[in-house]
Parts: structure tokens; C-alpha cells; sequence
């Protein structure tokens, strides 16, 4: 791997309004030995011409790959096949990052290495969650987030090349909706430790025209992929971890998701026809969580449409 610190993988599909300003944040790093591989995923606007002109004599090492299209997936494994880096690091193509983040990003002796992330929406800024340690085991990081105890984003870690690739983890490609969290969920489990920074060096941008609508109801789709998940650790001897996602992740996922769809007035028989067709019902029974998520969902299986009601009339209160 030479030299190379860290790969910075950028997939892209059309996002010529953005891709310049992601480029450029990634350019000026205030860090040095890195290189920039960016995936066009055949691209049918100024998206490849814009990466060129914008990488041309700028002093960091890069590659452009041009892919005819096959999605996010499919171009990100191809980063991480091309990659030469001690480190891969994740950036998308319509976000951008401050000039300090592959400085936090690189701490040696890691296997992975964390920073924080904001969300952008309109006028809105969500911050990633903050941790009180600045070293947590693997194992910790995983039950925190199948606990869903804290915000996380793939893209805030540094991953370990020699892991992602001695042990062949890759996006699966066809998946359209969590992919990214799979991705790494299935990474920590080969590493041991997590170096935390709590800066905020990552900047995700909720463009209005990725509203939940343009979606459908694809959220749902998480399921099947912690499914899939969970018997990725099954197969490695992680059942503890395969059980907490069957028992508490995936309802609480449905739980979740299914008030999101209803804050953003999908209709109460609507949803209830997508969670029974996708038999979300029985996965939802199977929840065996904290006490608070117990009594709703078990409130809300006794009698969905009175508890729709109540939801509606005290959105604040029990959601």
C-alpha cells in the first residue's frame, strides 16, 4: 500500500450541483499521504467532467473510475478493489467535509477509527450522538447501535483496509436503502477497538428531493438486510448479537419507521396494508426490548387503529 494513508472512495451519480464542493472539501485536508478515488456511475449530466476538471493539478494523488451504472454499491466496492490506502473513508458525492476530518480519521493501532457527523436539512442541523469515551470496544459500539442508543452514519468511521479486504466485506450490490449500515455493521465485528474524536467533521446534506416520499416505503426495507445481518452473525459465532437484532433491531426498526411513515401522512390503512403484506406484524410480536418500546408496540398490536387515533391526537406523547 505504499505510502497511502488513507482511500477516500466517492461514488457519484449526477450530482454535478454538489460534486465540485465535496471534491474540494476533500482536497483541502490539513493532512497528507491520502488519495481520492471517485466511482462515476455513469453519469448522464456534467458529473465526470466537473470531477476532472476539478481533481486536474490538485496536488493530491486520485483515480477516476467511470462505471456504466450500477448503483452505489457497485461503485464503492469498485473504490475499495482499486484502493491503496492503510484506510478507507467514505464520503458521498453531494456531501462535503471539513478540512480537519482525515486528521481525525487516522489514528494508528485502530482498527477503526470515529468522528462526528451533522445532518443538514433545510435550516435544520442534527448533530451524531456524543460519546463520553474516546475508546470503545467493537462489541459495545455494535449493542449501542442495534440498541439503536445512539445516531450513527457509516460513513463516520476510518475502516481498516486489511480487514475490509482480507475478509471480502463488501456492499451488496442491488440494495438501495442500508446497505451502508450493513457494510460496517458486519466490518466491526473482525476488529477489536474504536478510537473516537468528537469533533463534528462530516457534513450530510438531506437535499429536499430526497424527501421520504421519493422513497415510498422503502425504510422497510431495512428489515430483510438486519436479517440478512443476523445471520452473518450466526454464521461467525456472534448469536448474541444475531438474537438482540432479531428481538430488539428489527421491531424496533418497524416500530420506528412506521410512525415516521405516519408523520409524513402516509395514510393509517395504507401502512398498515405494506407492514401486513411484508409480515412485518409477526416480527414486530417478537419484541423483547426496555420496557417503555414494550408497552407501545404492545399497545399498538392490541389495537392498531385506536392506537393510530391516539397517536394522532397526542403526537408528542406516545410516539
Amino acid at each position: 500500500m505504499g505510502d497511502i494513508k488513507i482511500s477516500v472512495i466517492i461514488p457519484v451519480y449526477n450530482c454535478e450541483e454538489y460534486i465540485g464542493t465535496t471534491l474540494k472539501s476533500v482536497i483541502n485536508q490539513n493532512f497528507t499521504d491520502y488519495e481520492i478515488i471517485v466511482i462515476d456511475d455513469g453519469s448522464t449530466d456534467n458529473s465526470l467532467n466537473i470531477i476532472k476538471s476539478t481533481l486536474k493539478g490538485c496536488g493530491v494523488r486520485y483515480k477516476i473510475i467511470h462505471q456504466e451504472n450500477a448503483g452505489v454499491s457497485v461503485a464503492r466496492n469498485h473504490g475499495i478493489e482499486v484502493s491503496e490506502g492503510e484506510y478507507l473513508v467514505f464520503v458521498d458525492g453531494d456531501d462535503y467535509v471539513l478540512e480537519n476530518h482525515l486528521s481525525e480519521l487516522y489514528v494508528e493501532g485502530y482498527d477503526f477509527n470515529l468522528t462526528r457527523f451533522a445532518k443538514k436539512h433545510d435550516n435544520e442541523l442534527f448533530k451524531s450522538s456524543y460519546f463520553n469515551q474516546s475508546i470503545i470496544s467493537t462489541d459495545d459500539f455494535i449493542r449501542k447501535e442495534l440498541n439503536m442508543e445512539i445516531l450513527f452514519n457509516f460513513f463516520q468511521l476510518a475502516y481498516r483496509a486489511d480487514i475490509i479486504k482480507g475478509y471480502g466485506i463488501r456492499f451488496t450490490p442491488g440494495v438501495v436503502y442500508g446497505e451502508d449500515t450493513e457494510f460496517a455493521l458486519k466490518a466491526l465485528i473482525f476488529g477489536s477497538r474504536i478510537h473516537i474524536s468528537n469533533e463534528i467533521t462530516y457534513f450530510y446534506v438531506q437535499r429536499s428531493d430526497s424527501a421520504i416520499r421519493t422513497t415510498e416505503y422503502r425504510r422497510f426495507d431495512i428489515v430483510p438486510i438486519f436479517e440478512r445481518l443476523a445471520n452473518f452473525y450466526r454464521i461467525n459465532g456472534k448469536n448474541n448479537l444475531a438474537n438482540l437484532i432479531v428481538y430488539t433491531r428489527i421491531p424496533k426498526a418497524i416500530f420506528g419507521n412506521m410512525i415516521y411513515f405516519f408523520y409524513s401522512c402516509y395514510g393509517f390503512d395504507e401502512v398498515m396494508y405494506v407492514m401486513k403484506r411484508k409480515n412485518l406484524f409477526s416480527k414486530l410480536e417478537r419484541f423483547r426490548g426496555d420496557l417503555k418500546s414494550k408497552i407501545k408496540i404492545k399497545l399498538f398490536l392490541s389495537n392498531p387503529r385506536l392506537y393510530y387515533k391516539l397517536w394522532f391526537k397526542y403526537k408528542n406523547s406516545i410516539d
